[in-house]
C-alpha cells in the first residue's frame, strides 16, 4: 500500500534544532516557504494535523521535536520511536513496499507501552515539572504499523520509512529519493549513538550500514550540526569498528567478558572517551553526557564478543 497525503508534519519542540534543520531544507527546495517552526503543527486526539501556518513545496510542513520524533500523515502517524516516557537511556537501500496493518507485530508493545498505567504516571511526573514543555502532550498510538518498509507517496516526494532497530527496537529512519535526504533520527548521532544492550549492538550496527548503503546526499540528525552530513554515518560505523578491535585485543590478553561495575573500562580495552570522539566534535563539551554512553558501549561490546 503506497498512502497518498496531502501535508506532512514532523512535530516540533523547544530548543531542538528546528532553525537549522529547516534551513538545510531550504537549501534543498529553495522555493520552501518559511514559518515558524514552534507554531507549525500541534497532534490532537484524532491524528490530525491544525495550525498549519505553512506549506513547504505545497504540500509538506517539517520539524523536529528532541521528545518524541514523529511524522504525522495526514489522519495516520508513523513515530521514528518510542522512548519510555522519561527520556534517553545511555546491502541495500530499502525499496518502497506494501505497508499492512499488523495487529500482532512486536511493534504493537508501542500500544502497550502507551497505554501502560507506568507511562501516564511518568507523563504526569513530566508534565508537572516541565509543564511548558510537556503540559499538551498525548500518548497517542500509532493507527498504522508496518514490519520493515513502508512508502508515504507525497506526490513531488516519496518518504520511504523502514526499520532501524538498535537505538530503540521499533526505530525507524526516513529516506527521501528524490532529493536524496535521509533523516536517520536517533540511529545516528555527534559523536556516536547510544547503545541500549549488547543484545541490540549487532542490530545498530547493521542499521548503521543500511543508512549509508543509501548513499544519500544530505542526512539531517536529531542529535547532530546540521552540517554533519551523510560522513557521520562512517563516523558512527568506525567508532564501533574500533570498539569492536579493542575490545577483541582486551579479551585476547585476558581481560573479563564482564567487567566488574567500578572497572575503569576505558582503560581495560584501552579507548579513552578523548579519542573516542571525533576531531570535528568538541570533546570536552559532550562528556557530560556521551561519556557514560562511551562506556556502556565497550561494555556491550565486550558481552556481545564473549556471548
Amino acid at each position: 500500500m503506497t498512502t497518498r497525503v496531502r501535508r506532512v508534519a514532523l512535530t516540533g519542540g523547544i530548543a531542538t534544532g528546528k532553525t537549522a534543520f529547516l534551513e538545510a531544507l531550504r537549501k534543498l527546495v529553495p522555493d520552501a516557504s518559511s514559518f515558524d517552526a514552534d507554531r507549525v503543527a500541534r497532534v490532537v486526539t484524532g491524528h490530525r494535523v491544525i495550525d498549519l501556518t505553512a506549506v513547504l513545496v505545497g504540500h509538506v510542513v517539517v520539524t523536529v521535536t528532541a521528545y518524541r520524533h514523529r511524522l504525522v500523515v495526514a489522519d495516520h502517524a508513523a513515530a521514528t520511536h518510542e522512548h519510555d516516557a522519561g527520556g534517553r537511556k545511555p546491502e541495500h537501500a530499502p525499496q518502497p513496499e506494501v505497508g499492512k496493518r499488523v495487529e500482532q507485530s512486536p511493534l504493537a508493545r508501542v500500544h502497550e507501552r502507551l497505554r501502560s498505567e507506568a507511562a501516564q504516571l511518568k507523563l504526569a511526573e513530566m508534565r508537572a515539572s516541565e509543564p511548558g514543555r510537556f503540559g499538551d502532550v498525548v500518548l497517542t498510538p500509532p493507527s498504522l504499523l508496518f514490519e520493515q518498509q513502508l512508502a508515504i507517496d507525497g506526490g513531488d516526494l516519496t518518504l520511504q520509512l523502514f526499520a532501524t532497530p538498535g537505538h530503540k527496537p521499533d526505530h525507524i529512519a526516513i529516506f527521501i529519493p528524490e532529493i536524496r535526504t535521509l533523516l536517520p533520527g536517533d540511529a545516528a548521532e555527534l559523536p556516536f549513538p547510544f547503545v541500549e544492550s549488547a543484545a541490540t549492538l549487532p542490530a545498530m550496527r547493521d542499521s548503521l550500514g543500511r543508512m549509508a548503503a543509501l548513499n544519500a546526499e544530505t542526512a539531517l540528525y536529531c542529535h547532530a550540526p546540521v552540517d554533519s552530513g551523510p560522513a557521520l554515518l562512517r563516523q558512527n560505523m568506525a567508532y564501533f569498528d574500533t570498539i569492536e578491535q579493542r575490545c577483541r585485543a582486551a579479551l585476547a590478553r585476558g581481560a573479563p567478558g564482564m567487567p566488574d561495575p567500578s572497572a575503569d573500562v576505558e582503560a581495560l580495552v584501552g579507548f579513552p572517551f578523548a579519542e573516542a570522539v571525533h576531531a570535528n566534535a568538541d570533546a570536552a563539551a559532550l562528556e557530560g553526557f556521551y561519556r557514560p554512553g562511551h562506556q556502556a558501549a565497550i561494555r556491550a561490546m565486550l558481552e556481545h564478543l564473549v556471548s
